[in-house]
């Protein structure tokens, strides 16, 4: 089944990236991300003392001819990373203005992202939720387990009102060991709530990204006649005229994005706001970059 979210070129390009997590992860097999254990990697990390039942071969004599005391050296254990990706299917997901709508823009990220964690052994996971629907894909390392994740992608039609905050609590309570917990959400949700599903993953060391998807035309606002503003999820409407309501309406809109990164920021979230007019290959590109560079950092 040909996908029209999956560019097999944008992959390529975006392939000699890697994807890097920000904390220290607790996979199931050796693979490039730190780990909250200590092993026998090739990476020195600290001494500690001899105690009896150690390894012996681990000992540093050097340390011993130097003190006169037995020590340890002990080195960073890697370990492979579960990316887990949360998509609100909410009514408002469906939103479609001059460019691509929300859903599609989300289905391109989790696409691309998914597959470039799974083929550096890392292992990718979904969860599809609103009110009404809640499908879980698990998390797996195997480059099959995509056509799942992707058909799942495809099918998914956006309806009802948001689940996202039950979803993420649901999920952290679920996630056994520390994952990187992608989130795909126009956010239209109390922030108060979001900010305490946040607050549980972060809880949970969680490594939590944020991509917050907007239409370009919410921003802008630039409607010139009479509208009917119909609410996506409630089926509500109101009657307005734009001109009249453009400058309240731009002042909640700011203060509804500021309040939403403050949220994000909080938590240590990784907040990245996705217009409608960007490219989803630079959106993940500037993504994985960033990492790179923090990581580069430390």
């Amino acid at each position: 089944m040909k996908y029209d979210f999956l560019d097999h070129e944008v992959l390529v390009r975006l392939g000699i990236l890697p994807m890097e997590s920000r904390q220290p992860m607790s996979g199931n097999v050796a693979g490039r991300h730190r780990s909250p254990h200590r092993g026998s990697s090739v990476e020195f990390a600290e001494y500690r003392k001899y105690v009896q039942g150690d390894d012996t071969r681990r000992l540093d004599w050097k340390a011993y001819a130097r003190s006169d005391r037995y020590y340890i050296k002990e080195f960073e254990a890697d370990t492979n990373m579960r990316g887990y990706f949360v998509l609100d299917s909410s009514g408002s997901m469906d939103f479609q203005g001059a460019n691509d709508s929300r859903v599609q823009m989300a289905r391109q990220l989790i696409a691309h992202l998914a597959y470039l964690l799974v083929d550096q052994g890392d292992a990718a996971g979904l969860s599809v939720c609103s009110d009404k629907i809640n499908i879980e894909v698990p998390p797996s390392r195997r480059a099959a387990h995509l056509n799942h994740i992707f058909d799942t992608l495809a099918k998914t039609k956006p309806a009802g009102q948001t689940g996202l905050v039950d979803a993420l609590h649901l999920l952290a309570d679920k996630l056994p060991q520390r994952s990187m917990v992608f989130i795909m959400s126009d956010l239209f949700c109390d922030t108060e709530e979001l900010a305490d599903a946040l607050q549980h993953l972060k809880f949970r060391k969680h490594d939590i990204a944020v991509f917050h998807l907007i239409d370009r035309a919410e921003i802008d606002f630039n409607f010139q006649r009479p509208h009917r503003f119909v609410d996506m999820e409630d089926k509500t409407t109101v009657v307005a005229e734009p001109v009249l309501i453009a400058d309240e309406y731009k002042a909640a809109m700011t203060a509804f994005l500021q309040q939403v990164e403050i949220k994000c920021h909080d938590v240590a979230a990784d907040y990245r706001l996705v217009t409608s007019d960007q490219s989803f290959e630079k959106v993940i590109h500037d993504f994985l970059e960033a990492r790179i560079r923090r990581k580069g950092s430390h």
